[in-house]
């Protein structure tokens, strides 16, 4: 008999709300070189908390490893017809098979898009920039796919899953859930990212910048 049980460690968790604080920032200072200190340090997060992701998909807890969601767009398609029918869609203790895809996806456009980020400061090609630009916008439009998503998945199976990426906790089977949380690996990231942050912040010119850059050589494109 199904059952509320913890699904989501912590880690997962941490990384999943950090992701979408630092791509938020990073796409709304985008535009503004006033804002470039912002904009490289939250997209660098992105880089960062991806790799950890990655990482964390070989060696985490049962239900965050990819073992456990291997990308089907075939399962993908099928769930995603199940959700618009009549009858009960079929459940998933983790990832169903549309929120697999926006995964691998989210991940996949997600490293490209920061690749190309740190090419353009190294490099500063006009091309390069308009391509990394291209890829967030296409990443922005799999962030809402996957809201909606989980909306319609929410309602379907009458369970909130985005509460359940805040307490960790899904429907399943008692012998599904996981036994540790992994609080320590959580608190690891938190301070290597709140690091990050601060070091970013007091010397700008480890992100590739030098001082005073983000504020005074492009201050006439902020004009245009």
């Amino acid at each position: 008999m199904k059952t509320s049980i913890k699904v989501w460690d912590l880690p997962t968790r941490l990384f999943h709300w950090l992701l979408v604080l630092s791509f938020a920032a990073a796409y709304l200072t985008a535009e503004s070189e006033r804002l470039r200190v912002i904009h490289m340090t939250f997209g660098y997060t992105v880089a960062g908390l991806l790799v950890f992701r990655v990482l964390w998909g070989l060696m985490g807890t049962r239900w965050a490893k990819f073992s456990s969601f291997w990308p089907s767009p075939k399962k993908a398609i099928n769930y995603g017809l199940s959700l618009v029918d009549k009858a009960q869609a079929p459940h998933y203790t983790g990832h169903n098979p549309l929120g697999a895809l926006a995964v691998y996806g989210l991940l996949t456009l997600g490293l490209a898009t920061t690749a190309l980020g740190y090419s353009y400061v190294q490099l500063d090609q006009e091309w390069i920039a308009e391509v990394h630009e291209a890829l967030a916008n296409l990443m922005l439009a799999l962030v809402f796919a996957h809201v909606f998503g989980v909306v319609i998945s929410s309602k379907k199976h009458k369970e909130n899953l985005a509460r359940s990426m805040v307490t960790g906790d899904k429907q399943g089977e008692p012998e599904e859930a996981i036994k540790n949380t992994r609080p320590i690996v959580a608190l690891l990231l938190l301070v290597v990212v709140g690091g990050f942050w601060f070091t970013a912040w007091q010397q700008p010119d480890l992100l590739g910048l030098k001082a005073g850059e983000d504020t005074e050589q492009h201050q006439e494109k902020d004009h245009d």
